[in-house]
This record gives C-alpha cells, structure tokens and sequence, in this order.
C-alpha cells in the first residue's frame, strides 16, 4: 500500500498520498506549451514559495530536480527542459528519459541528488514531511514549495516557475493558453445538463476529490457535478454506503491500459455493482498521466472529461 501512496503523490502531490497512507495505517506531457524567448538578464530572484518560505537564487536557476512531475511537465512546457539535470521514477517523456533518476519524489536518492549539484530543487509544499527539504537547505541547496492543490495553485505555480527559471514572458503566455483552452471546454457545454460524478482516485478504502481540488473543478469546466462537492476534506475518505446512497450518475476512474478492467472488476465488486452509473454503462475511464496532473495539460483534462460525461456532445 505505500507504493500505492508514493505513486498517487507522485501524480497529484503530497495531500492525497498522505491522505491513503492515513486510511491505510500507513511525463513529458502534451498541453499547452509557451513561446517567448529566455530573459536575458541574470538577476538575483527572490520569491515566497507556498509554505511561506523567501527562497532566494542568485539568478535564474540553471540546473533543476523537480520532485513532482507536474512541476516537472511545467518547466518543461515553459522551454526550460534544458535546465532539467534528474528526473524521478514518475517522470517520462523525450525531454526526460535521458535524465538520471533520483528514485521518488517522496523518498529521493538524496547522494544522487545532491551530486547532481542543481542549484533549485522543487519540491512539494506540505507540513507532513519537511526534512528533504531542511537537509537540503542545510547543504546549501535552495528548495523551492510549491501546492498545486487548485486550479489557482497551478496558475500560481506557472507564475513563480517562470520567474526562478527567467521565464516570465513564457509563463504569461502558457497560463493565457491554459485560460483559453479551459474557457473553450466550458463553452463547449454551456447549456447542457450536468450530470453528478464521482471520481474514483482510490477504490479500496474509497477516496474521491473534494471540491476544493483542481479535480472537482475539472468536474465543473466539463460540464459536470462533483458529487461529493459537500466534503470538508481535500481528498475524503468514503464509504461505498454512501456512493450507492448519492448515486452518481456517472463513476470516473483515472485509468491506463488496464483502465477498462478495472471498471469491469467495480461492475462486480460487492456494493459497487449497486450503482445505476455502472450497470447502465456510464462507469468511464479518463487518461490518468493527464486528468491526474494539475500542470500545464489542464486543458486536455478539461477535454478528456467533458467527453467522458458528455458523450453526447463527442464529435465524430
């Protein structure tokens, strides 16, 4: 079960991971990508990083580990790939493959990364695990926080990533993109019934998106209703009792290649194969690698889950 939780922090970060190991007792992407050219002086940077911390580098960072791959997928949509010296185990695309791994973004080969010598390390914001970070800084390695629990999180993250790798105009131009592509899926369904969903980030305990997760607002750009949008937790554990109760009419499940079994296996689980949605065909798979990351491919997640909810709306 925990390298079920390294691989769930891996996609969406630090709070969900946490959250399963609570419950439990314990790529380069495509999307939108930015076209400005690299700022050309190289002044000193200081910024405030999500947990509060005034991060000073003496210029734009040249030589970056990034621990969370959407962090990662982010530099790379900014055109800073070339800064880039490791990648972690959950990092994969051209612009990363050749890079030497350090292990996991939770659990880094420190040796590795500290021989590396990156001058920036990006990291996760959370109170749960702070000492990488102090042993880091205590190297004198700057380490940077970074959230990405919301959709604002990530506009933020592109913001701050395009001033620590000199990146500015690229950045404005990439978050103008993201804007559009979001505004453009939310068009794309104005009008139509928005249908409850609920997504499934883990099946056994039950752990969806609360509606403060860059998730449950996917949901709404894609003309859908997140049908836990009362929880108090970012990532609620709940009960299979209390999906058969809401009864939502459509169960999303994050899925790779296994993706269609996976909604064959629910369809004959105990309790599952009470919900309507998955006997009447409207248990649906959407790209994991994508709607799982809060970085630069939101518009693509948008995209995958409207056609998702809305087959209606598909074009042939």
């Amino acid at each position: 079960m925990r390298s079920a939780a390294h691989r769930l922090h891996a996609i969406v970060g630090t709070a969900l991971a946490a959250t399963l190991l609570a419950a439990c007792g314990e790529r380069d992407g495509g999307g939108a990508r930015a076209s400005a050219p690299p700022a050309a002086a190289d002044s000193a940077v200081s910024l405030v990083d999500d947990a509060g911390r005034t991060v000073t580098l003496r210029g734009p960072a040249r030589r970056i580990v990034a621990l969370v791959p959407s962090v990662t997928e982010t530099v790379v949509a900014l055109g800073a790939a070339d800064r880039l010296v490791a990648r972690t185990d959950f990092d994969h695309g051209p612009a990363v493959d050749r890079l030497p791994s350090i292990g996991g973004g939770l659990d880094p080969s420190v040796e590795t990364l500290v021989s590396l010598h990156p001058d920036l390390v990006l990291g996760w914001e959370t109170n749960g695990r702070p000492e990488l970070r102090d042993r880091l800084t205590a190297l004198g390695i700057p380490v940077f926080s970074i959230k990405t629990e919301d959709t604002t999180d990530v506009f933020r993250a592109v913001r701050n990533l395009g001033r620590l790798t000199g990146r500015a105009a690229a950045a404005d131009s990439l978050a103008r993109a993201l804007r559009a592509e979001l505004a453009a899926v939310r068009a794309s369904v104005a009008g139509a019934a928005r249908p409850t969903v609920f997504y499934m980030a883990w099946n056994d305990p039950p752990l969806t998106a609360g509606p403060k997760t860059f998730i449950s607002q996917v949901i709404e750009v894609a003309g859908g209703r997140n049908v836990f949008a009362d929880a108090r937790a970012l990532w609620p554990t709940v009960s299979i009792e209390e999906i058969v109760r809401r009864q939502p009419e459509f169960v999303v499940v994050p899925a790779g290649e296994q993706g269609a079994a996976k909604v064959d296996e629910l369809k004959r689980a105990a309790g599952w194969r009470e919900l309507r949605a998955l006997r009447e065909g409207r248990g649906v798979r959407v790209p994991a690698e994508v709607v799982n990351q809060p970085g630069p491919r939101l518009g693509e997640a948008a995209r995958a889950m409207r056609d998702a909810i809305h087959p209606e709306l598909r074009r042939p």
